[in-house]
């Protein structure tokens, strides 16, 4: 469905037009919304006419008021089957109730696609995923995805981050990353699971998004960017680390692992890949084997990165949260 195709949809529920393409874009990337997140779409002054329009939305049961810290504000969980219907995402999993801590980064994510009107944004699943294997041949297994088996079945679901990704002008993709992780262990995650995509991509971008809290992250986040984008490994050192990340393996299982010979060589390997980027590569080795190493290997994301072609934009949210992460209720 077009952007067009989803608003028309949506207004034949009694919305005007501005109303019901303000719901697509909150339901596509958020779930959830703010009065002031609709003046700011609106351009309007916050009045009379917001207020009915989130009457509407809470006395139609299409949303839910959740009121936060001695009622200085709400935010609004859009939640109605019909509405995702409408846009052709009846099972999207911002129908359900998150924690507050969720929402609040789901409202800072929907900032950051208001904030940006020049750029088209990719929000679900289905969409990013057609984008990536028609538009640059990509396969399924270059994607990010997570799988999970149970009673012998098998779901994967792509970029499970639900994070927005962008199309801007020059065919530059910017791939949205919230910054909220003081250790920067999920970001790592991040780079690692978006590897093998960056590689395939022309131009791309990494936005950094940081709330006015996490503003000291920067500096550790852009490091290990610096790290992910880093001259490849030499085949020698990629070699020892394939024989330390076996040995290693080896030890966790409870397989005898370092011959006598070999602990001086084991305890010199354990020094040289104790870095953050080793340990990462380290677990991505474990669950998908040698293909880690051949990534460890490319050249691509340092040309692309040299060449200008990759690159990292930090971008400041201007707007407070705190008074929102002390809701009384999941949003």
């Amino acid at each position: 469905m077009t952007v067009a195709d989803r608003t028309a949809a949506v207004a034949a529920h009694g919305f005007t037009p501005r109303q019901a393409a303000f719901l697509t874009t909150v339901m596509l990337h958020a779930g959830v919304c703010v009065p002031r997140q609709y003046t700011a779409f609106a351009r309007i002054a916050f009045g009379q006419n917001t207020r009915e329009f989130f009457e509407r939305l809470t006395h139609g049961r299409f949303a839910t008021a959740h009121p936060c810290w001695r009622g200085a504000a709400r935010i609004y969980h859009v939640h109605h089957k019909a509405l995702y219907r409408a846009i052709g995402e009846p099972d999207n999993r911002h129908r359900r109730p998150a924690t507050v801590a969720r929402a609040v980064e789901r409202l800072m994510l929907l900032d950051v696609v208001l904030g940006d009107t020049e750029t088209t944004w990719l929000g679900t699943e289905r969409e990013k995923v057609a984008y990536f294997t028609e538009r640059h041949s990509l396969s399924a297994d270059e994607l990010p995805a997570l799988v999970f088996s149970q009673k012998g079945s098998r779901t994967v679901r792509y970029f499970p981050e639900k994070l927005p990704i962008g199309l801007a002008a020059r065919e530059e993709i910017v791939f949205v990353y919230l910054a909220t992780d003081a250790t920067g262990r999920n970001f790592r995650a991040f780079l690692a699971s978006h590897r093998r995509m960056l590689q395939r991509l022309h131009r791309w971008t990494v936005r950094l998004v940081l709330p006015t809290t996490s503003l000291g992250a920067q500096s550790l986040h852009t490091s290990i960017l610096a790290e992910c984008v880093a001259a490849p490994l030499r085949p020698t050192v990629a070699e020892e680390f394939r024989w330390f990340c076996q040995v290693r393996r080896a030890s966790e299982d409870g397989a005898p692992s370092v011959m006598a010979g070999d602990a001086a060589r084991y305890a010199a390997a354990r020094r040289a890949f104790g870095a953050p980027r080793f340990y990462a590569a380290y677990r991505a080795w474990r669950a998908h084997g040698d293909t880690v190493l051949h990534d460890l290997l490319s050249p691509r994301l340092h040309e692309a990165w040299t060449r200008g072609d990759g690159r990292v934009e930090i971008h400041v949210l201007p707007h407070q949260y705190q008074h929102l992460a002390l809701a009384v209720a999941t949003a």
